[in-house]
């Protein structure tokens, strides 16, 4: 199974969720994607995750951003393998300044992001990676909220895209897409 977490405000509606699921409908394989959309409490977000798909040694998770962070969490909670898009290294920190309402980005509801998740991220923090053969990081210079240089250091020993331009969103991800699936494992690409 291929389940990509989607990143802070975002949801199965990202544009790198509907390019994998798109390729792999292409495939004939659509019953091995799945995309959630997780709540806003980064708990319930791995609780969910955790209950739904039961993830395990035979399935990747696609983290970006914030979905990054979480992927990696799981990954070495679980045995899985784990594909990171611009992840999140210390969200705790960097979505401090968005504790309240906040809309969407792909429909006008609003969601109440509240401080008591900045410690519910923090819970999430974990040492470093144990096996580094089951990730794949994409990092992007270009991107404009988090640095790249801190994803390289996080991750470092993983497999890496590093690209030289892109942004946040990776806006050309469709050029990646079949070696981020490829990653997934044996018959995905």
């Amino acid at each position: 199974m291929l389940i990509y977490l989607h990143g802070f405000r975002s949801s199965p509606l990202s544009f790198k969720a509907r390019i994998i699921a798109e390729r792999l409908a292409a495939a004939g394989r659509s019953a091995e994607f799945a995309c959630p959309q997780l709540p806003p409490s980064p708990r319930a977000a791995i609780e969910l995750v955790r209950a739904q798909f039961k993830p395990g040694p035979g399935d990747t998770l696609i983290g970006s951003s914030l979905g990054g962070y979480y992927a990696t969490f799981l990954a070495e909670a679980h045995g899985c393998r784990a594909v990171l898009l611009n992840p999140g290294i210390q969200p705790a920190r960097d979505l401090a300044p968005y504790v309240g309402p906040l809309p969407m980005y792909h429909s006008d509801e609003m969601f109440d992001f509240r401080a008591s998740y900045l410690n519910e991220l923090r819970e999430l923090e974990t040492a470093p990676i144990t096996r580094p053969e089951r990730y794949f990081l994409v990092a992007a210079k270009g991107d404009e909220l988090l640095d790249w240089r801190d994803m390289v250091a996080r991750y470092a020993g993983v497999e890496t895209l590093l690209l030289e331009g892109s942004d946040h969103g990776l806006s050309d991800f469709a050029d990646y897409c079949e070696r981020v699936i490829a990653f997934a494992g044996p018959g995905m690409a």
